[in-house]
């Protein structure tokens, strides 16, 4: 007979699934540690024409086990830190007694049944999770079945249709999660304790503290300092323009300059005198054509990620934490893709329909429905094969605070992407006044469509007076007007997060994890200026980085090309193009590149280090936040932590 262990990657998500598969009808036993995880039983019908089966469902919660270097090389002196890239790795279980009392669980429900069923999130690490999972179960089944559920929102139609066509398991994913595990812990331990050591030698201000490093994180404070030296190298410079004003209808028009602005003051002087000469203006061209303004594209990860920061004033950490809570209660599809564009089929009328008694919303909902206003989602470039677009799955009307923010930003962009772009008249003016080009444009918005329900774009019209093609006047202000360029402006976090996606640092739902921990680090802090909250390096983060550009590598660490390569093969990895031992090999000889010639250069990488890092600053330096990670970073690396969810890390493996 079958019997069917299926196993979330988290007891929330069991639990949810056991609701929708039995309809509410099971019964529940306790783990015998740790009590929080639930063993659920009931009988499921396969199919419309197959028996009932019975099923039991059970969880973990998130990685099951963790990697370590082998004891001679766990200590800070125990070895010299390059050997750590070639010192055995081990994997096991975690050994504390909620990561013993999961395994065991599992062994003790793997013995009754005879098929596996993998329920965790449909991406890399979820993939990864289930193959520890099922390794763990074939230690005391080694026949047992397995498979894997493949679903993107918690919905009673897609947890049926995934427990009713199950997949295998997808090995090179897991592969890849085991390459960046081991790539992170060794490179992480390596450089920590590199730099640490050096540093505590060399440099007062870290005589006593850990430097971490991390492969992720370091790119990412690299883009940090790299602004905040522009904003500092910034030399405003004057410039000057022709100004052109008409009084019409009640308004001032303004004329652009096709040149723009001139650096040259006896140049733009001199112009500016023909013009003043001969100031009748001519019109050369007058024209209104239809415009729009485009709606948005289905959401993917990265983009709330940067929309949220924006808009919703919360760092992208957050702004994801939320979405995966609400994606655990069946309000939100999978938060983690990276797909821009809707399947042909998906259904987004039932969707629709279920926001039409909203009170914020309902009405446009409706019109959508009934009055010719739906149309088909634009179709964006990227789409990852896993997960459809951030979507709602639910409608829901009592959530409060931050949780309410998320969703509705999510729901508004939904229903945005199922509208019609903006439409209005573009009219432009073109004029000649002794040979010099000026133009004006006007908008009327004819029909707002999207922008009804999406109160975050801004889309306005300005009134420009007519004009005929051939027509002369007399401009009522002509004046040559200075002005000085913009210092470039500190990176906030929804910048950052265009960078790191733009340059392949991170994946995207880890980039948040990397910025919260640089800030963790206290290699940056925030600084709220107008309202909005800016990046701001420490004096640890300049120095570190001044340090590394000083040793003048090619491949900088504090530059993404070394992490964007890793990611690459990582994919390379997961498309069967390379292998995992391939890909590690090749990464870590890079490392030692760097390594070799860091230390050929260690002179100056001390020096561009106590150049940053002046008397006075040592509280700048971070002692790793909990001793495990100071463990972590200095060998002792674990890749997981024991929590409810999942960490979105990549860099976890030293801690850094």
């Amino acid at each position: 007979m079958v019997k069917w262990l299926c196993v979330a990657e988290k007891p929330s998500i069991a639990k949810s699934i056991t609701q929708i598969l039995s309809g509410g009808q099971f019964t529940t036993r306790d783990a015998t540690r740790p009590r929080w995880i639930k063993n659920y039983s009931f009988s499921y019908r396969m199919g419309p024409g197959g028996g009932h089966t019975d099923f039991t469902v059970t969880a973990v919660a998130g990685h099951l086990t963790e990697n370590d270097f082998e004891d001679q090389y766990r200590k800070w002196y125990s070895c010299d830190p390059s050997q750590l890239f070639d010192a055995r790795v081990l994997t096991h279980v975690a050994q504390n007694p909620d990561h013993l009392g999961i395994e065991q669980n599992l062994k003790n429900e793997a013995r009754k049944a005879t098929h596996l069923m993998i329920w965790t999130d449909c991406d890399r690490e979820g993939e990864f999770i289930g193959s520890v999972v099922a390794e763990v179960c074939r230690k005391v089944k080694p026949n047992i079945v397995v498979k894997r559920a493949r679903f993107s929102a918690i919905i009673p139609a897609q947890i049926n249709q995934a427990a009713r066509n199950p997949v295998d398991l997808d090995q090179r994913q897991a592969w890849a999660v085991q390459a960046r595990m081991e790539l992170d812990l060794r490179v992480g331990a390596v450089f920590t304790r590199v730099q640490t050591l050096e540093l505590q030698n060399r440099v007062n201000a870290v005589a006593e503290k850990v430097v971490s490093y991390g492969p992720c994180q370091f790119p990412t404070l690299g883009f940090v300092v790299d602004q905040y030296e522009r904003m500092q190298a910034f030399v405003p410079e004057p410039f000057w323009y022709i100004h052109v004003g008409l009084v019409r209808e009640g308004d001032t028009t303004s004329f652009s300059w096709r040149r723009g602005r001139l650096f040259d003051r006896d140049v733009a002087q001199a112009i500016f005198d023909v013009v003043e000469d001969d100031s009748e203006a001519t019109v050369t061209r007058w024209e209104t054509k239809p415009t729009q303004k485009w709606k948005p594209l289905p959401l993917t990860t990265v983009e709330l990620q940067k929309s949220g920061s924006r808009l919703l004033r919360m760092t992208p950490k957050r702004i994801l934490e939320i979405a995966e809570t609400l994606y655990q209660r069946g309000i939100l599809s999978y938060p983690r893709t990276e797909t821009d564009q809707f399947d042909r089929d998906f259904n987004f009328h039932e969707l629709i329909q279920k926001h039409t008694g909203d009170h914020a919303w309902g009405q446009f909902a409706t019109n959508l429905l009934n009055n010719n206003g739906f149309e088909r989602p634009r179709n964006g470039k990227k789409n990852d094969k896993a997960h459809p677009p951030i979507h709602p799955t639910a409608h829901v009307n009592n959530l409060a605070a931050e949780e309410k923010s998320v969703y509705d930003l999510i729901v508004r962009r939904f229903l945005a992407c199922c509208s019609k772009n903006a439409r209005g008249l573009q009219t432009t003016v073109e004029i000649v006044i002794a040979g010099e080009s000026f133009s004006a444009t006007g908008l009327v918005v004819r029909e707002r469509n999207y922008l009804d329900v999406y109160p975050y774009d801004r889309w306005t019209g300005n009134h420009l007076p007519d004009f005929e093609l051939g027509e002369r006047f007399q401009p009522d202000e002509l004046a040559l007007r200075e002005g000085t360029t913009t210092q470039p402006a500190l990176l906030t976090e929804a910048d950052l997060v265009s960078l790191m996606d733009k340059n392949g640092i991170g994946t995207d739902a880890t980039i948040a994890e990397h910025i919260a921990k640089i800030i963790e680090r206290e290699y940056v802090f925030k600084q709220r200026e107008g309202g909005i909250e800016y990046l701001v390096p420490s004096t640890l983060g300049i120095g570190l980085v001044k340090a590394y550009d000083s040793v003048g590598l090619e491949n900088s660490l504090t530059k993404p090309h070394l992490r964007r390569l890793t990611e690459q093969r990582l994919v390379q990895i997961c498309e069967g193009v390379k292998t995992k031992n391939d890909v590690v090999q090749q990464t870590l000889d890079e490392y030692r590149d760097v390594l070799f010639r860091t230390r050929q250069q260690m002179a100056a990488f001390v020096a561009g280090k106590a150049a940053g890092a002046a008397e006075g600053q040592e509280g700048a330096v971070e002692e790793a936040v909990e001793q495990d990670e100071v463990d972590e970073a200095a060998g002792r690396a674990r890749t997981t932590a024991m929590t409810t969810t999942r960490p979105a890390v990549e860099d976890e493996g030293a801690g850094v």
